[in-house]
């Protein structure tokens, strides 16, 4: 993808956060550039990936924890659906496994929402170059984590669970029931069922509370 986005030359930016207070600001800090411009703003992760999918943009920034689809499942499904756009992930934590399970997602940069009056600006224009942006603890902990699986053999190391049965996890460990399951991602309450026994056959997770600890590791949900 080209750095430029619309006709007037400027990166074309999707802002998706729950928080309005935060969007609101994060735009302002944007669109002070001449070359970036925020074309479409999603309040949780389901707007955010049709809007995504709809829209012209360049560079979504994800908001990592978001309600009905977290930050990181939309930068999976964008990367397996419009892999040109840019996903730049935003999270208040510097937790590692949030970061790694960005990389994993296919996110191009993360920025830590304490460092984004000072980060982000130059996370969109590289991450719309096509170039990595994460901030200094990241990269050392991305050094670190490579050098370790490679002296353990590990670098070959898959996720086993499909978007969808990621997406079952994420919502048993909110608490919903598999009825509400059923109805918010517009399936049949046997599907669900099916897939949380696809979980438990992959995982080993067969009660909620395993799920629920699973979903915090992967970053699926905040503790």
């Amino acid at each position: 993808m080209s750095g430029a986005g619309g006709g007037n030359g400027s990166i074309r930016i999707l802002l998706a956060d729950d928080h309005t207070l935060v969007r609101r600001g994060l735009r302002l800090v944007l669109e002070s550039q001449p070359d970036l411009a925020v074309v479409a703003e999603a309040g949780d992760g389901r707007e955010a990936l049709d809007l995504a999918l709809r829209e012209e943009i360049d560079v979504a920034i994800l908001d990592v924890a978001m309600p009905r689809l977290t930050g990181l499942q939309v930068a999976w499904e964008l990367s397996r659906q419009r892999p040109q756009v840019r996903c730049l992930m935003l999270s208040m934590h510097d937790n590692e496994q949030f970061f790694f399970e960005a990389l994993r997602a296919g996110a191009s940069g993360y920025v830590r929402k304490v460092d984004a009056d000072d980060e982000l600006v130059e996370a969109c224009r590289a991450v719309a170059r096509g170039e990595p942006f994460f901030f200094p603890d990241g990269v050392s902990a991305l050094v670190r984590h490579y050098v370790e699986a490679a002296r353990e053999g590990r670098l070959g190391d898959d996720d086993p669970l499909t978007t969808r049965e990621t997406e079952v996890v994420k919502l048993i460990a909110e608490g919903h029931t598999t009825r509400e399951i059923a109805r918010l991602l517009g399936i049949s309450e046997h599907t669900v069922d099916r897939h949380r026994a696809n979980v438990a056959e992959k995982l080993g997770l067969r009660d909620r509370v395993a799920i629920t600890r699973y979903a915090i590791r992967r970053g699926l949900v905040q503790p």
